[in-house]
């Protein structure tokens, strides 16, 4: 369990730095996917597989908003293998201007010592 502990640890203050991109390298699998709760705008599918769809689903999403706020609040555990947590972010839409407060809980799922599956949960408005 300690594993999963300093992994979430990991994950949660790479957030906070804004080390989202960067970090991806580091901490998830290759055949890693990450599942969207809706299709997001800009985008025609949920899902992204693999570690480079990932990466690049999160460099897109920066460079589309400029983000005023990020906070990620965890880990909270649920061993043997997966941890959550809750992001609570204002961020401006660059092309639109609009501005939105994001909040999400998301499940990480790992095997071995990375990240196979992300799921994001959205509270709705």
């Amino acid at each position: 369990m300690e594993d999963l502990i300093q992994l979430g640890r990991e994950f949660v203050e790479a957030m906070r730095n804004r080390r989202g991109i960067a970090h991806v390298d580091d901490i998830y699998a290759e055949n890693a996917e990450s599942i969207e709760a809706v299709v997001p705008p800009g985008r025609d599918v949920r899902i992204a597989r693999g570690r480079g769809a990932i990466k690049a689903k999160r460099e897109d999403w920066l460079a589309t908003h400029e983000i005023q706020k990020l906070e990620a609040d965890g880990p909270y555990v649920h061993p043997p293998n997966r941890f959550a947590v809750r992001f609570d972010a204002e961020v401006t839409q660059k092309a639109s201007g609009e501005q939105m407060k994001l909040r999400e809980v998301a499940i990480y799922t790992i095997e071995g010592t990375k990240i196979v599956r992300e799921e994001f949960f959205m509270l709705p408005k």
